[in-house]
């Protein structure tokens, strides 16, 4: 009777445990990222963006992809992929206002898919 309630505790504290650090991954990684997005937000902004900021901004999301695909839907990757994949086009046709659109999704993308994954009662009811 003993173990099977220590094991139990065990498997809750191990459960909790796994769940903090993966909303903490995912939110670190998307801090990140959102912080990148707009910085170069702010260049197209004021239209000096230039092929080499958006194509930074693309290859810190493949090097942020490659650990996310552990935890974050599949889905939701291929959307923030298909995104940017047009705002880099959009920057090297210098079409500034379609860039800033395309950026802008992205930027409440990165805000938006760590809430799914934090730790909060809304998530678990």
């Amino acid at each position: 009777m003993v173990k099977s309630i220590l094991s139990m505790l065990c498997a809750i504290v191990i459960l909790f445990t796994g769940a903090i650090i993966e909303s903490h991954f995912i939110q670190v990684h998307f801090s990140e990222f959102y912080t990148e997005a707009s910085a170069v937000y702010c260049k197209v902004k004021d239209e000096t963006a230039t092929e080499d900021d958006i194509y930074a901004l693309q290859n810190k999301w493949l090097y942020y992809k490659k650990s996310l695909h552990a935890f974050v839907p599949h889905s939701e990757i291929k959307e923030l992929d298909l995104w940017i994949a047009e705002a880099v086009r959009l920057v090297e046709k210098e079409k500034w206002e379609d860039a800033l659109s395309k950026l802008e999704v992205i930027k409440e993308l990165s805000e938006q898919i760590p809430k799914c994954f934090a730790l909060s009662i809304e998530n678990i009811l």
